[in-house]
């Protein structure tokens, strides 16, 4: 069986890697070996960042909109339990932005929530 020589695309995978790892500190940027583990870790933290940034907004919005609920004293579980019974269907986000730029149509949907609960 004859030898096989894989120096073109041997070099090539280590220089994409390499490129992976520019700005790394010590010899992370320069020796292969390291700088394929610290790339292998840091493609898995990037995934994990992904998903924990949904977490984490969903988080902020969550807090923004009990804040101002609070404000119009309502809890933020009685305000989402009173928009599901009156049928307002809209998103955390959407609610967050809405208490944070508009003050008077947060109260609005905080007044539709306090009548279906009334109820």
């Amino acid at each position: 069986m004859p030898r096989v020589k894989g120096g073109t695309v041997t070099r090539a995978r280590r220089k994409r890697t390499l490129k992976l790892a520019k700005g790394y500190f010590g010899s992370k940027h320069l020796l292969y070996r390291t700088a394929h583990e610290q790339v292998m870790r840091s493609l898995r933290y990037s995934y994990i960042g992904r998903k924990q940034l949904k977490r984490d907004m969903r988080k902020l919005w969550i807090a923004r909109i009990n804040a101002a609920a609070r404000m119009n004293e309502l809890s933020y579980s009685q305000l989402m339990h009173g928009l599901k019974l009156a049928g307002v269907t809209i998103n955390r986000k959407m609610l967050s932005e809405i208490a944070i730029h508009d003050e008077k149509g947060f109260k609005a949907i905080v007044e539709t929530a306090k009548t279906a609960l009334a109820k």
